[in-house]
């Protein structure tokens, strides 16, 4: 194959701060122009795959691009110029009621590539899923990690496959009817790689969990919201994926009138009608405020859709019975019934770990639940635990069957974690990759302090430096082969199918009632003329409700207008309205 030919390519970059920038160019150095707005530019013959990079003042270092599209020899090197492709077409799929799937791509096969990753797509497409939601994937340092600590916004992790890996991955997941979502993080920096304060203001002097706040309403915020933009546009328009999980977003600090989130709502949908697919942005967020999601036009920032934590939270403690740190107000049956009726939990009401009111009402008129993603397991309610541990490690299967029926029987958009749906039994722990001592140190001691804050001796915390800690977390595809595993599966295959039900595709949490006794022995939720029955005791229990028997856990006893349910098993009836 003939080498890449050389082609004028224009260099530019957003640098107020120097007085000075140059280009570096394959070891060739090439000056630039600014304009007042402190955009520098050059135009100069380049091949792709061309190293190249910028010097600043008279420092003789080479810096990436802020805007690099890929780092192949890491994080501190030069950047490197991909080609330009247009992404197959298809007709894309809607969000709203589809079955996602998050997994990490590290962790997700033991050789942790999108070409891996392809493999496994057509599993996925058996199972009922119809997206994929991947963690991030923008460069950090490091060889593995979970990719919240990124530092290149626009580039693709390389040990991952890098650029053309997630092309691959991106066009193998549509080609079997999968659509693709990607986590960014646009909330903070990583600490390593990160050079974006020597060209501009990007940051401000306030911090957040995990770094410093990036600057939206500061001097200079203008172009640092269109940077952050302009990335939503990169993964959308130029890999093709169908929508973004935007990573904490109740940490971006932005005052002005219009918020950032609007803004990026308005630029999906904008990319939508350019690009004749549906695209979704998904936030993630702890402030349980329906404006997220609303309507622009009724007052809200009009995002697709946000996860819901009060989901997971209630149904975790209701079947676990944990009630430590956050799930303290929640497990009661009745704690259940308002979230899966009403959305959120605390909705202008007190929280007891927040020691304050927390969250507004939804207003169903408004927000469909659709909006709402739930699940029982994320990459954080398993690897924020000290251990990593999933629930499959301290619950029976009837137990993580129950759960997986109260999040796909709901009307909210269901999301399952890589693995939960055969009840895997490998961890899913926090690691990192840090190569400078000092930094791994720092992380190793403050994971270590955090859960000695709540008990953890030192040596149960694992540590997130140790290869060993990583390796543990890679998923074990031989468990499906087990019984007791290859049970569990088949009873996710059959609730997601169960989801094309016309009595479930009611988008209104009006049409969702539930019945209990008050104490935790039977639950139930009806839908249509549909009735999920959950036993979490260990004997059996008698609900009032009869029917004929579509979907269980275990056999159930049906006596006129009544139904035995099986210890720790579930059932759902047909009834007769």
């Amino acid at each position: 194959m003939p080498p890449p030919s050389l082609a004028d390519h224009r260099f530019e970059v957003w640098a107020p701060r120097p007085d000075r920038v140059r280009l570096w160019l394959d070891g060739a150095v090439h000056p630039m122009r600014a304009d007042p707005g402190g955009w520098w530019r050059t135009t100069a013959p380049a091949r792709e795959g061309a190293r190249y990079g910028y010097l600043l003042d008279d420092d003789g270092t080479v810096l990436p691009d802020p805007r690099s599209p890929r780092q192949p020899d890491g994080v501190h090197a030069p950047s490197a110029l991909i080609p330009e492709v247009a992404p197959p077409r298809w007709e894309g799929r809607e969000l709203r009621g589809a079955v996602v799937y998050e997994l990490h791509i590290g962790t997700f096969t033991s050789e942790g590539t999108f070409d891996a990753a392809v493999e496994r797509l057509p599993y996925l497409v058996e199972l009922g899923v119809g997206f994929v939601q991947v963690m991030p994937v923008n460069a950090f340092n490091g060889t593995h990690g979970w990719g919240y600590d990124g530092v290149g916004w626009f580039a693709v992790h390389e040990p991952y496959g890098g650029p053309a890996g997630l092309e691959r991955f991106v066009a193998a997941a549509h080609q079997v009817g999968l659509g693709v979502l990607l986590d960014v993080v646009h909330n903070h920096l990583g600490p390593s790689g990160n050079y974006l304060g020597r060209f501009g203001p990007y940051e401000t002097d306030g911090a957040n969990t995990w770094g410093r706040t990036i600057n939206l309403d500061g001097a200079g915020s203008a172009e640092v919201r269109r940077f952050i933009l302009d990335d939503m546009a990169w993964w959308l328009r130029r890999y093709g994926v169908d929508g973004l999980r935007l990573d904490a977003v109740h940490a971006l600090v932005d005052d002005p009138d219009r918020h950032l989130l609007a803004d990026a709502a308005a630029l999906a949908t904008e990319l939508s009608a350019e690009l004749g697919r549906p695209l979704a942005l998904i936030a993630e967020s702890d402030l349980n405020d329906p404006r997220l999601v609303t309507a622009a036009d009724r007052g809200g920032y009009g995002l697709a859709a946000q996860w819901n934590d009060d989901v997971h939270h209630a149904i975790h403690t209701y079947v676990s019975g944990e009630r430590q740190g956050y799930y303290a107000d929640f497990g009661s049956p009745e704690c259940l019934a308002t979230v899966l009726t009403e959305g959120f939990f605390h909705a202008g009401t007190f929280s007891s770990f927040r020691g304050r009111v927390h969250g507004e009402r939804i207003d169903p008129a408004v927000v469909a639940p659709s909006q709402l993603l739930a699940y029982t397991c994320t990459h954080d309610q398993v690897g924020n635990r000290a251990r990593g541990d999933r629930p499959s490690e301290y619950l029976s299967p009837g137990r993580l069957a129950i759960k997986a029926a109260l999040v796909l029987f709901s009307a909210f958009t269901p999301m399952l974690f890589m693995g939960e749906e055969w009840g895997a039994r490998t961890p899913f722990r926090f690691f990192t990759s840090h190569p400078e001592p000092e930094l791994a140190r720092a992380t190793v001691e403050g994971r270590t302090a955090e859960f000695a804050a709540h008990g953890w001796p030192p040596g149960e915390v694992p540590d997130p430096q140790d290869p060993a800690t990583f390796a543990a977390s890679h998923l074990d595809w031989t468990e499906r082969e087990h019984p007791e595993h290859a049970r569990l599966l088949r009873s996710y295959r059959a609730l997601i199918a169960l989801r094309d039900d016309p009595a479930l595709a009611v988008d209104d949490l009006r049409a969702v009632t539930v019945d209990h006794p008050g104490e935790a022995t039977w639950f139930a939720v009806h839908r249509g003329d549909l009735t999920l029955i959950v036993n979490v005791s260990d004997p059996p229990v008698t609900a009032p409700f009869g029917g004929t028997p579509v979907l269980e856990w275990a056999a159930p006893s049906v006596q006129g207008g009544a139904t035995t349910v099986p210890g720790e098993s579930f059932v759902v009836l047909r009834r007769a309205l």
